[in-house]
């Protein structure tokens, strides 16, 4: 059977035959994809990989025979191929994002029809997103805590981080490398409410910060991080000279809640010449224009390269509008993120 070129193949692997013929039917139903084979197990993902080159492929955590986190670690070397994690919640879908996943979605209560309504959008979009995605091999020699020579200009306070598709490995890669006495880090993933927990907690245990999923009234201080929850926004407020979040319900803003615009847009305001921005891998434009408005109050802005990105689509805009003070690839940010810390690099010119 020949597939139309313009159609996204997917393959699925799952050892629930229930689950294969959801996500294949599921899937299926939009027009822009097709399901190109089924596996029970990675030995049968890997014929299949040969025999039908998809473009995408999706693969639950716990299988038999062979994992899906040491399928994926030893398939993407030879076959890099965008792989989305089809998993129950748990730690282990962070592990499988470590092997080179490009992004995960949780398996839905079966019984739930609503749920499952929810799941296969998801994936729908995902499947779409994954398939311009590249499979980035990180710089694991760099992720190495630089030294804190501690000579920063003290007008720094915050520090802004915005990330998308690919964004939690860009996050922990980037945390990792950074000494924990840096002004206090607020975060915004698009990720699912039960996953920011867990992605906070993963942060917290393997990095030099800590880490929490933050809640309202939580301060900004030094050392420390705070990670949006996954179904609420997040702003910070200033209160004399120190800053607090607030987190709350609400719209979705360009898609999105949390939304990185909203943060960037808060920190543009209420801090200034005081913060830094980062923009790092994802789809689509959330946190452009909050980036530019932080740029344009005075702060200092990164944003990663295209080589780097997983998905190179929220960094882009952020770049093509003026946002972006210096593009970086992600093994080079936490050095040029602690070189404008210390005053170091070009003055911010004037994006008007």
């Amino acid at each position: 059977m020949q597939y139309p070129g313009n159609k996204i193949k997917v393959l699925i692997v799952d050892d629930s035959m229930l689950y294969r013929e959801i996500l294949a039917r599921g899937l299926a139903s939009d027009p822009g994809i097709e399901i190109v084979a089924t596996a029970r197990d990675a030995f049968e993902a890997r014929d299949m990989i040969l025999a039908h080159r998809p473009d995408v492929m999706t693969c639950d955590v716990a299988m038999p025979r062979m994992d899906g986190i040491a399928f994926i670690r030893q398939l993407l070397p030879q076959y890099p191929l965008p792989v989305i994690v089809v998993s129950t919640v748990s730690e282990a879908v962070f592990e499988a994002m470590n092997a080179g996943a490009v992004d995960f979605v949780a398996k839905p209560d079966m019984g739930a029809v609503k749920d499952v309504e929810t799941f296969i959008r998801e994936m729908i979009e995902k499947v779409k997103i994954a398939s311009s995605a590249q499979v980035v091999r990180l710089e694991k020699e760099v992720v190495k805590r630089t030294l804190d020579d501690g000579k920063r200009e003290n007008r720094y306070q915050v520090i802004a981080i915005g990330a998308s598709t690919g964004g939690t490995e860009a996050i922990h890669q980037l945390l990792s490398g950074l000494p924990a006495s840096l002004p206090g880090i607020v975060i915004v993933q698009h990720i699912p409410p039960v996953f920011s927990r867990m992605f906070a907690q993963r942060l917290n245990a393997t990095t030099g910060f800590q880490v929490k999923e933050a809640a309202a009234g939580d301060w900004v201080e030094p050392g420390k991080a705070l990670l949006a929850p996954g179904d609420q926004h997040m702003k910070i407020k200033r209160v004399g000279e120190r800053y607090r979040v607030e987190c709350f319900a609400g719209e979705k803003v360009n898609g999105h809640c949390p939304s990185v615009d909203v943060l960037f847009e808060s920190v543009a305001r209420e801090a200034g010449d005081k913060a830094v921005g980062i923009i790092l891998t994802g789809m689509g434009y959330d946190g452009a224009k909050g980036l530019l408005a932080m740029r344009k109050s005075g702060a200092r802005t990164l944003g990663q390269d295209e080589k780097s990105s997983v998905v190179y689509g929220m960094p882009k805009v952020a770049y093509n509008i003026g946002a972006v003070e210096k593009q970086t690839p992600l093994g080079n940010m936490a050095k040029s993120l602690l070189a404008l810390l210390s005053g170091g690099g070009a003055s911010p010119r004037n994006p008007l």
